[in-house]
């Protein structure tokens, strides 16, 4: 006979447990029914207290129908997940192969949110790439209707040398949804993937993603994590280097207004000899707002020559605007080239006053130094429609 509770649940967590229940996740319902949500007792989320930040859940996705999503990339594949069901999958471009699959996508791992999603996720998209893929693929994750709990996943498998450009873009009605979506990515022996995900959610929803990355030898990952929609939003990386060889660009950036609570965090493990890792996240917020970056290096024993630098900066373009950062370095190899750093502060004023000088208003002058900031992320996406489609959401905040 269970225990029962030991803790007296919230509205949120009495929701999560009657829904886990409904899906036969009785053992994932009881862990939630003794634990709770995560505090800022739990150190990986001391800056998300989902207890106190997550207020209610509302009623598990129903099935719709496919939609347009808000951003379009002319020549890409096109493909969708909306309230967590997979759309109809067209013939693909050569060299890429999709089908549904059951079930979560995620390995076990002791995170709420990887918990959650494992035990809702009803069902994926399963994706294989082999050979050279030219054209983009667009999968829109939407949530439409009113508001809804949706817990979807993708699987992408990179075969050996193979390559591809991976867009997902989170998006939905302006109802109050709660999404909890899953990405697990495999690249193979020297696979090289471009992974770029945009969470451009409407502003009273709540937006949860969990991106896991699994390099195999001599593969090579760049990742741009775009985060400028929902009231509160979290997404984690977990990117693992399997292979000697693996190297990699993680990047992010969060677009952070007043009244949101924005969320980035990376978990790295560095597994085996002669790896790279440079991850790079970026965080401008304006009003009343708070920002979090979390970045933890782990090299394993055995991860000699390994060379990782993590390095979190921050641009506050108001008062009230809050950044937290919390970059972490965990060693146990003892020939490895490993640092991290964090900096954080408003536009420079010698730097607007010259641009003004020259005639140039504020306002503009402020637009020219922001860009500038976020160059270095967006210059290396080589895809020209890409790269004026990150441009062009960029600038839309700005201009809000």
């Amino acid at each position: 006979m269970s225990a029962g509770p030991v803790l007296k649940l919230t509205e949120a967590e009495t929701t999560l447990v009657a829904q886990l229940g409904a899906r036969g996740a009785a053992a994932e319902a009881e862990r939630l029914l003794g634990a709770g949500l995560p505090t800022r007792r739990v150190e990986a989320y001391h800056y998300t207290d989902l207890r106190q930040l997550l207020r209610s859940v509302p009623v598990l996705a129903e099935a719709g129908p496919a939609t347009q999503g808000p951003l379009s990339i002319p020549g890409a594949v096109a493909l969708s997940i909306t309230n967590a069901r997979v759309g109809p999958i067209p013939t693909l471009a050569q060299g890429l192969h999709g089908q549904k699959g059951q079930g979560g996508v995620l390995a076990q791992r002791d995170d709420v949110l990887v918990r959650l999603n494992s035990a809702l996720a009803g069902e994926h998209l399963a994706l294989e790439v082999k050979g050279a893929v030219t054209v983009p693929v667009v999968i829109d994750r939407r949530i439409e209707g009113a508001a809804s709990h949706a817990a979807g996943a993708v699987k992408l498998f990179v075969a050996d040398h193979a390559s591809l450009t991976l867009i997902e873009v989170f998006s939905g009605s302006d109802a109050a949804h709660v999404g909890n979506h899953a990405t697990a990515i495999t690249l193979g022996k020297g696979a090289n993937l471009t992974h770029i995900t945009l969470n451009v959610m409407g502003p009273t929803a709540t937006h949860f993603a969990t991106n896991e990355y699994h390099l195999g030898a001599a593969a090579h990952l760049r990742t741009l994590v775009v985060q400028a929609g929902g009231a509160l939003s979290r997404t984690q990386l977990f990117p693992t280097y399997e292979g000697e060889g693996a190297t990699a660009a993680i990047t992010g950036l969060n677009l952070v207004g007043d009244g949101q609570h924005v969320d980035l965090t990376m978990d790295a493990l560095h597994a085996v000899p002669h790896t790279a890792s440079k991850p790079l996240f970026k965080t401008i917020a304006r009003g009343r707002s708070r920002a979090v970056v979390q970045g933890r290096l782990v090299v394993a024993r055995n991860a000699q020559k390994t060379d990782a630098k993590l390095m979190a900066q921050g641009l506050m373009l108001s008062d009230e605007a809050e950044i937290l950062t919390k970059p972490e370095l965990e060693i146990y190899a003892d020939d490895v080239v490993c640092g991290h750093g964090s900096t954080c502060g408003r536009l420079d004023e010698d730097h607007l006053f010259y641009l003004m000088s020259r005639g140039i208003s504020k306002s503009v002058a402020e637009t020219m130094l922001v860009r500038g900031f976020l160059a270095e992320l967006i210059d290396p996406i080589t895809d020209e429609t890409v790269a004026a489609l990150l441009h062009t959401l960029i600038d839309s905040w700005l201009e809000r």
